[in-house]
């Protein structure tokens, strides 16, 4: 095992898989991206070119796509709990709440985001309104969902809620879950107080002034 993680500590997919790394209490070197190392950003345009982070390898070997690099992680899991349950019902809850969180609230959450980054001529107030819109849905959605449930998927934290940490984490920055819907907003402060997520929060403390809406003073 010789894993090395291309990403950047203020990333919401690499936080996903950082996650999963300290779940595991996996070893790795980070090598980053958009901060400065000029050899590491070579390298990993190389490995990747469509350079998307997180790229993960291991030794020869390159991974791509947060979700599939938490999967391959599995395999050096040793004795901590599996992020991905072998029952394949219950695989499949995951994989779906894996989606729900990656497609309709951090996808959403990017959306405003990227938007303040454009120049004032070139924003989408359309496309951001429908963001959202989405993520009202899905604060919706989930206040349901998380009713009696501890973790996304129930008692077990899973790869769902490697997603759903940073981007609940982020999207409620830019767009606050309703205090009425107490099951979502309890379920993000327990991925807060999470160690691994915590770890990855503190990582990219040093980072806040560069979120383009500008970071609140919180969390």
């Amino acid at each position: 095992m010789e894993l090395t993680l291309y990403a950047h500590p203020f990333s919401s997919y690499c936080q996903k898989v950082i996650v999963a790394l300290h779940e595991h209490g996996l070893p790795y070197t980070l090598r980053p991206i958009n901060d400065g190392d000029a050899a590491a950003e070579e390298e990993f345009a190389r490995r990747w070119p469509i350079r998307h982070m997180p790229l993960l390898t291991d030794g020869p070997r390159d991974l791509v796509e947060a979700s599939i690099i938490i999967e391959y992680l599995e395999r050096y899991r040793g004795d901590a709990p599996p992020l991905l349950p072998e029952d394949g019902d219950r695989a499949l809850e995951v994989r779906f709440l894996d989606r729900f969180f990656d497609n309709y609230v951090m996808t959403p959450m990017h959306r405003i985001v990227y938007d303040f980054i454009r120049p004032l001529e070139e924003r989408d107030a359309r496309g951001v309104a429908d963001a959202r819109s989405l993520l009202d849905r899905s604060y919706a959605w989930l206040d349901g969902h998380m009713a009696g449930r501890h973790w996304a998927a129930g008692e077990a934290f899973t790869l769902a809620d490697c997603a759903a940490a940073p981007s609940l984490f982020y999207a409620d920055w830019v767009h606050p879950i309703p205090e009425r819907y107490e099951h979502a907003k309890a379920y993000r402060a327990r991925l807060l107080a999470r160690p691994s997520f915590a770890r990855a929060v503190d990582a990219g403390r040093p980072y806040r002034h560069i979120f383009p809406p500008g970071a609140p003073d919180r969390d």
